[in-house]
């Protein structure tokens, strides 16, 4: 069941919120585009706390996730971020974890509404191991802190930090305060124009009931080939080892003139075939961003051509940047 509750943040000044999987938190306060270039430079924050957070506390917490998640972190050491999937027994990705462990818990943020689901496998998976889980999302906010960013973690909250940024596990009660000493806030809109542009995939929007992780480059960043057993194993090796996948993530260049984005599963095809030749792949996430103009991540098939000229939705051109080599 989703479980999204409105965040009080959306009573600041300009907010607009946010629809679709963001719903709950605000997808801008009145200028994107100078959001998003406070964020590349380093200033402001973005409230997240419409996602999911669940926490493993526990002796055998690293050694119980070892066995369940795609990425090696029986000896993650405290303070250290990772990223981690959960795999159907077909390979196919089902959730995907943001952790940090602080010593003595390990703290995940995951999509919104999809962290009971996670919990119920997590519970089911426990058997003899001395672990506690527990859904915290009721308690605990993720806020971000851009790259960059040289505002101070408040005292004793958990901090996850990454190259695009440090991820905060904040109390909720503390979440106005915290915008109150540290704004100007922005919008997920403007975090979402700089995780297109760094190719970052993200579950729900580049992601499909079949999706494996080769198609989206996740080798070696959430899934770890060096280490035991996991759900869904059988299929990254054979993949990694004896063949390609099916489909591959690309990042693509949209004609500009175009007044309307396409929407999310936008067919994608190529230009020499015209709006009504054969669909090749489809629109994941498109973004307008601050400087490259309208940019999109797509899922195509695998032997398209690097060098392909494309079109998305009704004939809007594209030129592709490879992410995933085919």
């Amino acid at each position: 069941m989703l479980r999204q509750s409105k965040s009080p943040l959306l009573s600041l000044p300009g907010a607009v919120p946010a629809e679709g999987p963001d719903e709950g938190v605000a997808a801008h306060y009145g200028d994107p585009f100078r959001e998003q270039r406070a964020l590349a430079d380093g200033s402001g924050f973005v409230d997240l706390s419409h996602r999911g957070v669940i926490a493993v506390s526990g002796d055998d917490r690293l050694s119980w996730l070892h066995l369940l998640l795609t990425q090696h972190v029986s000896e993650l050491p405290p303070g250290q971020a990772t990223e981690a999937l959960i795999l159907t027994a077909n390979g196919h990705i089902e959730h995907a974890l943001s952790l940090v462990d602080d010593g003595t818990t390990v703290w995940a943020h995951v999509e919104p509404g999809t962290q009971e689901a996670l919990l119920a496998y997590l519970e089911s998976m426990k058997f003899f191991y001395r672990v506690e889980v527990a859904d915290r999302t009721d308690e605990i906010a993720v806020v971000h802190l851009p790259a960059g960013s040289i505002a101070e973690a408040p005292d004793s909250v958990v901090v996850r930090e990454t190259p695009h940024g440090r991820d905060l596990f904040l109390p909720r009660e503390r979440l106005e305060s915290f915008a109150a000493e540290h704004g100007p806030a922005a919008g997920v809109l403007a975090l979402e124009a700089l995780r297109v542009e760094a190719h970052r995939p993200r579950l729900g929007l580049e992601t499909d009931h079949r999706t494996i992780p080769h198609e989206l480059g996740l080798i070696g960043t959430a899934v770890h080939l060096q280490k035991g057993c996991y759900r869904g194993q059988e299929t990254v090796a054979r993949v990694q080892n004896l063949g390609k996948p099916p489909r591959r993530l690309v990042f693509l260049h949209l004609d500009g003139s175009d007044v309307h984005l396409p929407g999310h599963g936008a067919p994608v095809r190529l230009a020499s075939d015209g709006p009504d030749g054969r669909q090749l792949g489809f629109v994941t996430t498109a973004v307008r961003h601050h400087e490259l103009g309208p940019i999109a991540l797509a899922l195509v098939k695998r032997n398209v051509p690097v060098d392909a000229a494309l079109v998305v939705g009704e004939g809007t051109a594209a030129a592709q940047e490879v992410v995933v080599e085919p």
